[in-house]
């Protein structure tokens, strides 16, 4: 299941492109660089309001009507998106632009629901989602915010692959089918069996007789004590 693109509308401010320095000022003003790649046409370099920017993303979905200034909004998708390695705030900003009648490659969430009902999760197995995200191709209107794919089946021991992940109409999953994109491992066996455990009890037996017999191993080493069968020492 999936729902299909909605458009959300962002306007930027076009810029010149002017270095690093000049990048590095206007994110201290609260303004993200970014840059228009595609269409035919040439790059433009722009910038936007670090929030509105975040609010927008937030709240968008994979096609953006884009208008640079008060020119006339056009389709683009997401091409990248730079993100400080710590504070995790956008720092540059790359679009693509589209054509709503032509299909592109793009990159969306794949959303596994029911993973706590799944028969080996309350078994006490782990579900491990190892892939999270799928590469697809579909027209910009028919690209899914996600992919969801319901897991509540699973016993332990499963493992999900790609060729049983349904794609949405207009959507074709580019990735290997036999990509694994999920297991629930089994559950690890909590008590020992009663073998191992009286294995267990004679190792430790064992050791502790060892450990007994070295002092008096150490005590039959020492020299007797005079009077005790010891010679006397000549004057």
């Amino acid at each position: 299941m999936a729902t299909k693109t909605e458009t959300s509308s962002l306007t930027v401010q076009a810029r010149e492109v002017a270095g690093s320095r000049a990048a590095r000022r206007l994110r201290r003003s609260g303004n993200v660089p970014g840059v228009i790649y595609g269409g035919g046409a040439d790059p433009v370099a722009f910038q936007v309001d670090a929030r509105l920017l975040r609010n927008t993303l937030a709240h968008s979905h994979a096609v953006l009507e884009l208008s640079v200034g008060d020119a006339k909004g056009s389709p683009v998708v997401i091409k990248e998106i730079v993100r400080h390695p710590v504070s995790g705030e956008i720092t540059h900003l790359d679009l693509l632009r589209v054509r709503m009648d032509q299909k592109i490659h793009a990159s969306v969430l794949l959303d596994l629901v029911g993973g706590e009902s799944a028969p080996g999760v309350i078994e006490g197995g782990v579900l491990e989602q190892i892939a999270r995200e799928l590469n697809i191709e579909a027209l910009p209107g028919d690209i899914p915010d996600a992919i969801h794919h319901d897991v509540s089946e699973l016993p332990a021991g499963a493992t999900l692959t790609l060729a049983e992940i349904t794609a949405p109409a207009g959507v074709e999953l580019l990735d290997d089918p036999e990509t694994v994109v999920a297991t629930i491992t089994a559950p690890r066996l909590q008590l020992e069996s009663e073998t191992e455990i009286e294995e267990e009890t004679e190792l430790v037996g064992e050791g502790a007789a060892e450990g007994e017999a070295e002092p008096e191993a150490e005590a039959a080493g020492e020299p007797a004590a005079e009077g005790e069968g010891a010679p006397a020492a000549e004057e």
